[in-house]
């Protein structure tokens, strides 16, 4: 053999190569969508087996199309690698989570910051990369691509571009009447299929500028201006506790079996036990929240506008953001905001994190800060909890609240029984009931120079092992009920009640009634008087009781 040849033999040809790497995130990378499947009644047995294998070649064939189209010499393996990365790490949040992969999760992942990474690596993840991107990885690197001219190259790409539509067409076609009703009945499925679902969930995400005019902020509320006080009333106080993960199931004020909510309950609050979501993770809920927008329309959105905290400030009140999260998603770039990343409390900070408790320390310097004339019209604080962020809920509670045992200590929940995963839920919750019944307190304590209250409302819930599922995050249409009714909770005082004319009697007989994120700006304006344009009665909730 000669050394021509030798060398040769030591190369590996790009079609066969592409085409076993798109085979293997077909077949192995997507385990989770085969488990689904699986379970589905209607593709049960010899028929459901027959399904599954034209699914899988309708995947492998635009996976090919994909990576002919894209991998244009030098830049072919380090694309088949991205590919099978971003195939194991998928793969093993869907199977241990039953999580999907769609836009809002890419945004997600787009906003993690290092502390978030953090409480999702462990040995199990490192693992499913071993195993499911293992292979490929070697696959990609054990030898030198054949050398190919231009115009051959050009050609193997077409032939494979060609092929494997053909291919996916034809696969479809064979199993189209399953195909359309399980795809119409089980949307969830489209979001499983790896590594597709992260292809066309950043493509969404990258392509949110031609759907949305990102540079465009439209004004909102700026006509806004503070209802006359009542003689010597007091300045209004409102802190607006914004949760982050807590589920209304897990609070005993609405019902649930283990009391996780003691403090609150010795409180005058109002609960308002039919609270649902504007969606499940934070950065769809976040920005929605504080939109004047409902929802739907908030979706549709052509353009993003001021929030509700840019119309507290037109209408001349002194805004704070503190955060004890990953950030304001947005809402708070206008407006005087602060971080507790890079406080140094040894009863409350650690590990570059801190217990949600923090966020009550020196308020009152940081409310002196704030401008004089501003001031004097009143002070609107925003609490940004970490409340109840998983999967590492065990971090999220001091060992004072640790309340019930034994909790899940691993941030891998399926290494955990679920009675652990709940128990270390739960402590989460009894800690914001600690939290919020502090912040009451100290709203008490100041009440001869203001007039005080306190919202809290969580941005979505969380599943705890139900169905298979954990954390949040499905899609709105498919996501179960635990991860969008949310705990909303109202307090106050008084001088506040009295001097707004809100009987809080009337807003305890309407507990009930069903209520979302879409109430909350509107909401929020009324409880503090603020007239503008903007506002919309009918989605006041406190309004039918005098706010």
């Amino acid at each position: 053999m000669s050394t021509a040849d030798a060398g040769a033999h030591r190369t590996q040809a790009r079609h066969t190569l592409i085409l076993a790497v798109c085979v293997w995130m077909a077949s192995v990378g997507n385990l989770a969508l085969w488990q689904q499947i699986r379970a589905l009644p209607e593709v049960s047995g010899p028929r459901g087996l027959a399904f599954a294998l034209g699914f899988a070649l309708g995947i492998a064939g635009l996976l090919v199309a994909l990576v002919a189209a894209l991998g244009w010499g030098r830049l072919l393996r380090p694309l088949l690698s991205l590919l099978l990365v971003a195939t194991a790490v998928g793969a093993y949040f869907m199977l241990s989570y039953g999580v999907v992969i769609d836009p809002t999760m890419m945004v997600n992942v787009v906003q993690t910051d290092p502390r978030e990474v953090g409480d999702l690596l462990n040995l199990k993840l490192a693992l499913a990369l071993l195993g499911l991107a293992g292979p490929g990885l070697w696959w990609v690197w054990r030898r030198p691509l054949q050398p190919q001219p231009l115009g051959r190259q050009l050609g193997v790409h077409l032939a494979l571009i060609v092929g494997g539509l053909a291919l996916t067409s034809g696969a479809l076609m064979a199993i189209f009447q399953d195909f359309s009703s399980v795809m119409r009945n089980h949307t969830q499925l489209r979001y499983l299929i790896n590594p597709l679902n992260s292809v066309w969930a950043l493509a969404d995400v990258a392509a949110t500028p031609f759907k949305r005019d990102t540079r465009r902020l439209e004004p909102l509320g700026q006509d806004a201006r503070l209802a006359p006080r009542p003689a010597g009333a007091k300045p209004p106080l409102l802190v607006l506790v914004l949760g982050e993960t807590a589920r209304a199931d897990n609070f005993s004020l609405n019902g649930y079996a283990r009391a996780t909510t003691p403090e609150l309950a010795r409180e005058d609050i109002i609960n308002q036990r039919n609270a649902w979501s504007c969606g499940t993770n934070t950065a769809a809920s976040v920005p929605c929240l504080f939109s004047a927008l409902p929802r739907d329309e908030f979706e549709r959105r052509p353009y993003n506008s001021e929030t509700l905290l840019d119309v507290l400030q037109h209408a001349g009140l002194a805004v704070l953001w503190i955060d004890n999260q990953s950030g304001c998603k947005g809402v708070c770039d206008r407006t005087p905001h602060v971080s507790t990343a890079e406080l140094k409390d040894p009863a409350l900070c650690s590990g570059g994190e801190c217990f949600d408790e923090i966020m009550l320390r020196g308020l009152d310097e940081r409310i002196a800060a704030l401008d004089p004339e501003r001031r004097a019209r009143g002070v609107v604080l925003v609490l940004h909890q970490m409340g109840s962020h998983g999967p590492a809920y065990f971090k999220r509670s001091p060992p004072a609240f640790k309340r019930f045992l034994p909790e899940c200590t691993s941030n891998a929940l399926q290494e955990c029984t679920r009675e652990q995963v709940v128990n270390a839920y739960d402590n989460t919750i009894a800690y914001t009931d600690h939290v919020l019944a502090q912040t009451i307190s100290w709203l008490k304590s100041r009440e001869s120079a203001w007039s005080p209250a306190m919202i809290y409302l969580s941005d979505h819930g969380e599943s705890l092992g139900e169905n298979n599922l954990y954390l949040h995050g499905l899609p709105y249409g498919v996501a179960p009920d635990v991860q969008k009714h949310v705990p909303w909770i109202t307090w106050l005082s008084n001088r506040y009640a009295r001097e707004r004319g809100i009987s809080t009697a009337c807003l305890k007989a309407r507990q009930d009634e069903r209520v979302s994120h879409d109430h909350y700006f509107h909401s929020v304006l009324g409880l503090l008087g603020v007239q503008t344009s903007a506002y919309r009665p009918e989605l006041d909730l406190y309004r039918p009781c005098g706010g």
